[in-house]
């Protein structure tokens, strides 16, 4: 079940009109505005004039929309990343991540208040505790805690949870911002790689061998591609990073050195593969793009099984 099913069953409970009537409301809103809101921007939309409010409702993580200003949830604490420090725009902050589940899947909480951030720092927040989250922002399947949300330890107890990122399969004309999906589809354009110089220690980029964390270092060569890929349904700009970029079959050579790279290029083009990875809205285009994890070889033999079963 999706995102948008999810929602109209909840805006259907709590206005006891139909899943039909509730579609067509959905529908009308979009054609509206002209198509320039989701669906299940639409349905939020609808069920505010509903007069239907989910601020102060309790979600599962499986049920977060890309958009939402004020979710609710509890989960528990799978992993804990180690807090970062950075500077932007001449101002020094910091940030933690977070893994949260719960019984219907998981999610990135991202910490940006020093008050927050400080729970983790203390002790007060670890592995394996059960955490209420309130007043987050939804931004690409991504839980984000300003200063205007809340963390607290909950007395909950969760039972078993999802700990291993799920992954939906489905068409890239159906892909929406946030999801984390799994896809088969051709490369149908490579770029040329970007280079760039990372921090052995943290893996952050650096500058004139220099990490802001660490200072001085030797540091580490990286490269990431873009390709577009095109599953008959629609196509979609993709970038892959660092080690996933070997799994496109090239080489360490072919990937650092630009005249190999020039000379397998073509023999990648044209291949269908099985891709994984997360939707992201890239804000600089206001389009949404692949981040791939995980590229796989087609697997003939299942491929076969799945059409088989289509067919009975």
């Amino acid at each position: 079940m999706d995102n948008y099913t999810r929602l109209v069953e909840r805006i259907t409970q709590a206005s006891n009109l139909t899943k039909e009537e509730i579609d067509r409301k959905v529908e009308a809103k979009r054609a509206k505005l002209s198509g320039l809101v989701s669906k299940e921007g639409a349905a939020q939309i609808v069920a505010a004039e509903l007069g239907i409010n989910f601020d102060k409702e309790r979600m599962k993580i499986s049920e977060l929309v890309q958009g939402m200003k004020k979710a609710n949830i509890i989960g528990k604490v799978i992993t804990i990343s180690p807090v970062r420090s950075f500077n932007k725009n001449g101002r020094d902050g910091k940030v933690a991540n977070l893994l949260v589940a719960d019984s219907s899947g998981n999610a990135k909480a991202v910490f940006w208040d020093t008050n927050h951030i400080s729970l983790i720092e203390q002790g007060k927040i670890k592995k394996d505790d059960v955490i209420e989250i309130s007043n987050a922002q939804v931004r690409n399947g991504e839980l984000h805690l300003s200063s205007f949300s809340d963390v607290k330890l909950s007395k909950e107890t969760l039972g078993e949870v999802i700990t291993k990122k799920v992954f939906s399969e489905k068409k890239l004309k159906d892909a929406k911002s946030g999801e984390n999906l799994r896809t088969r589809a051709l490369i149908v354009q490579i770029f040329e790689p970007r280079y760039f110089e990372v921090c052995p220690e943290c893996g952050k980029k650096v500058i004139d061998n220099e990490c802001k964390i660490h200072g001085k270092i030797e540091p580490k060569h990286r490269a990431l591609i873009n390709v577009v890929l095109d599953d008959g349904s629609d196509s979609i700009r993709s970038v892959i990073f660092g080690e996933q970029i070997y799994q496109l079959g090239l080489t360490e050579e072919e990937v650092f050195n630009m005249d190999k790279f020039l000379e397998k290029k073509n023999d990648i083009l044209g291949e269908e593969k099985v891709f994984t990875g997360n939707i992201r809205t890239n804000l600089l285009y206001n389009n949404i793009e692949f981040n791939i994890e995980q590229i796989e070889k087609v697997d003939v033999d299942e491929l076969l099984k799945v059409l088989e079963q289509k067919g009975n």
